[in-house]
């Protein structure tokens, strides 16, 4: 599933052999908000996929995007189900650090 918003925004899933990625690009803030959820939501309730965000293409990330993440780290924990954050750039893993969150999100380096 892709999701657009003026350009500004995109989520790109890819899924295979039990583990889902998507893929982040451009911008995540509260303008976007809802269409980011409408693409994690029925991925993060499936606990038999593995489920990965690749940071590597996004170029900023703001309190709501943040927010978003913790949320999902907090329900697939909740049901015993894998997550992780992959390829996070540096500027973003500054921000993960300075709010104290990068403990959370042990950054993986993409397999593919």
């Amino acid at each position: 599933m892709t999701t657009n918003k003026s350009d500004k925004f995109n989520a790109r899933t890819v899924s295979e052999e039990g583990k889902s990625v998507v893929y982040l690009t451009g911008e995540l803030d509260l303008s976007v908000a809802p269409d980011f959820r409408l693409v994690m939501e029925p991925l993060v309730g499936d606990s038999d996929v593995d489920l990965a965000i690749n940071l590597k293409d996004l170029k900023y990330i703001d309190s709501t995007g943040i927010g978003i993440l913790l949320s999902i780290l907090k329900a697939r924990h909740s049901m015993n189900a894998s997550f992780s954050v992959e390829e996070v750039p540096t500027q973003i893993q500054k921000l993960f650090d300075m709010t104290g969150i990068a403990k959370f999100f042990e950054p993986q380096e993409n397999s593919q």
